[in-house]
Formats: C-alpha cells, sequence, structure tokens
C-alpha cells in the first residue's frame, strides 16, 4: 500500500495524496486501506522513511568507490535524480521528525546521513564541524533538486551544467574549509 500511495504521490503531488485517491488507484474502498495504514499522517510518514531509504540506496550506491570531489559530484548527482524522478515522495521527507531512534523514519534518515557522511570523509573536515557540512550539502543539493523539480529554472542555461558548477562550488568549498 505504501508503495503504491508513494508512486501515487509522484504522479499527482503529495498534497494531492488522500485516502480516497488511493483507494481508487487500487481499487479498495476507502475503510479497507485503514488495515494496512493508520491514516493520512502514517501513510505520509511511511512514504517518508520509504524515499528515505530509497535515496540513501541511490546515494550510498553512487559514492562505493569513489573519494573526494568523484564522491561527492556521485552523490550529488544520485540526490538529484531521486528527487526529480520522486518529487512526492521526497515531498514526504521534509519536516518530519522521527518519534524515536527505532522509528524507521530515523533509520532510514540516519542511512542517508551516513552516505553524505562517507563523502566527507574524502575532505579535511574537523569531527567538530561534520554536521555543518552536512547541512551545506544537504542545502546545495535539496534546494537545486527542489527547484528543478518545481521548474524552478526557466532561463535558457542549461539546467545541467548549472548543476556541474554547483558540485565545483561545494568541492571548492570543502576543500577550503
Amino acid at each position: 500500500m505504501v508503495a503504491a500511495g508513494a508512486a501515487l504521490a509522484d504522479e499527482v503531488g503529495l498534497a494531492q495524496l488522500t485516502m480516497s485517491l488511493l483507494a481508487e488507484r487500487v481499487g479498495v474502498r476507502t475503510p479497507s486501506l485503514y488495515k494496512h495504514v493508520g491514516g493520512q499522517e502514517d501513510l505520509n510518514r511511511r512514504i517518508a522513511a520509504l524515499a528515505l531509504s530509497e535515496a540513501a540506496d541511490a546515494v550510498g550506491g553512487a559514492v562505493q568507490g569513489y573519494a573526494g570531489r568523484d564522491a561527492l559530484a556521485a552523490a550529488a548527482r544520485a540526490f538529484r535524480a531521486f528527487v526529480l524522478e520522486h518529487p512526492g515522495r521526497y515531498a514526504a521527507t521534509v519536516g518530519l521528525e522521527p518519534s524515536g531512534p527505532d522509528d524507521p523514519l530515523a533509520i532510514a534518515s540516519q542511512r542517508l546521513l551516513d552516505a553524505f557522511t562517507a563523502v566527507l570523509r574524502g575532505y579535511d573536515i574537523a569531527e567538530s564541524d561534520v554536521n555543518h557540512a552536512l547541512r551545506t550539502l544537504r542545502s546545495f543539493c535539496h534546494g537545486f533538486a527542489t527547484l528543478q523539480a518545481a521548474g524552478g529554472f526557466q532561463w535558457s542555461t542549461d539546467i545541467d551544467e548549472s548543476f556541474e558548477w554547483l558540485i565545483a562550488f561545494a568541492d571548492r568549498g570543502l576543500r577550503a574549509r
């Protein structure tokens, strides 16, 4: 049920995803969904955990065998591709707080952070600055990808070229730290 909800969120947008629309999509009556999820909020949390887990797989797999700028570029490209391919499910990840360390949301989120932390090992980042560097990378990657997914780059300059410029900019910043 969660996978169907995530696919539907990607198609129509998370804000448009409702229990009744999902029930219609999977061919059941709305009350039948409550055998699988506790309601809209539960569905959204489960979609968020799925999305974070999928993003962690994508980024973690992309950085294997790379270090430094190459790892950064692989992670950033994989993250961007995930957000562009799955904008609805990715939107579910923004602003949710895990209920505790065993929450699937916390576990999946940590896996994604671990993938980006692996990227930072290729740079001379002090342990006390790792969280700042992670926030910076998230801001770069999240901002660019969500703006692009929302059609926020309407001018004629090549978007891929701009993204490569962003990767180079982040690399220079991480090396200068």
